[in-house]
């Protein structure tokens, strides 16, 4: 028995959402490790010093250039291969090099902060995407399931306040949570949980250096949760109607 319903319209593109995005760059960290310990492992029962000196090199340059020229040929790192993931430039086909290699230049400065502004932007882009003009897309969308991306976001909602008062609002938010972060911080100097030292000099125990790693990343995470909520006016201010 057939139907003569229309067949339904493909969707649009699936942007990854950051979770899947984090298990890439999980996933490239630990062939990083791998490939520094075995390269280490190498050196250190190599007696030559030359040998282990072009072994050095050799794998600096492997790091350096591994996700701009991967990105550039194969659309993304073995880790966004793994999960999935492919990065898209505007016209849809693969970076070319130098935009890969400004990608990864951008992303190492800013490091997590990139990723941020990823609930702000219609297509989950972090700041390296925006800058580059390339998105993180689903590379088989037969493959993925619905928890592990978004389609594009649309601003056609009357009852949403204009792009500029949340934005207003949000940088108003996020001044306030920088003010939390750093009296957080000083709170923990004064009761002796976090180290002077540590903080002004960098001089930090194993205590310390989970005490700061754990406030850094809730600060992180209190900037995301600020910059998404206020794009969909969830902010008091700029709530929708």
């Amino acid at each position: 028995m057939t139907s003569d319903a229309p067949p339904l319209p493909l969707p649009g593109p699936r942007y990854a959402r950051f979770s899947r995005r984090f298990k890439a760059v999980l996933l490239d960290w630990m062939l990083a490790m791998a490939l520094l310990f075995g390269a280490l492992a190498v050196a250190s029962n190599v007696a030559s010093d030359g040998l282990s000196r072009i072994l050095g090199v050799a794998v600096v340059a492997i790091l350096l250039l591994y996700e701009p020229v991967m990105v550039w040929r194969a659309g993304g790192t073995l880790g966004h291969i793994w999960t999935n993931l492919r990065v898209v430039d505007d016209r849809g086909g693969n970076l070319s090099f130098t935009r890969a290699l400004a990608r990864i230049a951008v992303k190492s400065v800013l490091g997590w902060y990139s990723f941020v502004v990823m609930a702000a932007t219609r297509r989950n882009q972090a700041v390296h995407d925006l800058l580059t003009h390339s998105t993180v897309q689903i590379r088989d969308p037969a493959k993925a399931k619905p928890g592990q991306y978004i389609t594009e976001r649309r601003e056609d909602d009357p009852t949403m306040p204009s792009r500029l008062r949340r934005a207003l609002v949000t940088l108003v938010y996020l001044g306030l949570s920088v003010f939390l972060y750093f009296g957080v911080l000083a709170v923990l100097v004064r009761s002796g949980v976090l180290s002077r030292a540590c903080l002004n000099q960098d001089i930090c125990s194993g205590s310390d250096r989970i005490i700061d790693f754990v406030a850094a990343a809730a600060f992180l995470l209190m900037i995301a949760m600020v910059i998404g909520m206020g794009w969909r006016g969830r902010l008091l201010g700029a709530r929708k109607a």
